[in-house]
């Protein structure tokens, strides 16, 4: 299963459309989000694309009731606070938006964790235990918008940066 990564996407929403139909284009099913919605508009794209989605609450998302309400219009997504656990098929997977907010016992539990927060593409691993961050989905501090694809079966990550003629309009 192909799962799309995304974070940090700070109401940027010409960015999130188009990584949004980025992630269509590579067969994504589903997508996870770290984080930093911000207001309830920057989910549009997820209800515009009706795309299944998982996210939790970073440190700039006010709004979280709203959130929550626009949220629930659309019926395969869902927003927790973080940290948040969740099984994707055989494949537990730990959702946070700033890593400082979990143990290192609590993310070796995982297969796999995805964050935010450093507006930064990483991979690394501790163990068995797969840590992505997908960067910036917003591209406000490096310019262009990025998240990551996983398929959950080989673990292999592909980072996804856009150009300026993929997004803006």
């Amino acid at each position: 299963m192909r799962i799309g990564l995304i974070s940090d996407t700070h109401d940027r929403v010409p960015a999130i459309a188009a990584l949004l139909q980025e992630f269509q284009a590579r067969g994504v099913e589903m997508v996870l989000h770290a984080g930093d919605f911000c207001s309830p508009f920057a989910l549009q794209p997820f209800l515009d694309n009706s795309a299944p989605m998982v996210g939790v609450f970073g440190r700039n998302d006010g709004d979280r009731e709203g959130l929550r309400a626009t949220a629930a219009q659309c019926l395969a997504c869902e927003l927790f606070e973080a940290p948040h656990s969740t099984m994707i098929g055989d494949h537990k997977i730990l959702l946070v938006h700033d890593l400082a907010d979990v143990s290192e016992r609590s993310m070796m539990a995982h297969a796999l964790v995805v964050h935010g927060h450093e507006h930064k593409q990483e991979m690394k691993s501790r163990g068995d235990t797969l840590i992505v961050n997908p960067g910036e989905g917003c591209g406000w501090v490096h310019g262009s918008p990025c998240a990551a694809i996983i398929d959950l079966d080989s673990k292999h990550v592909e980072f996804v940066k856009l150009d300026a003629a993929e997004w803006k309009r």
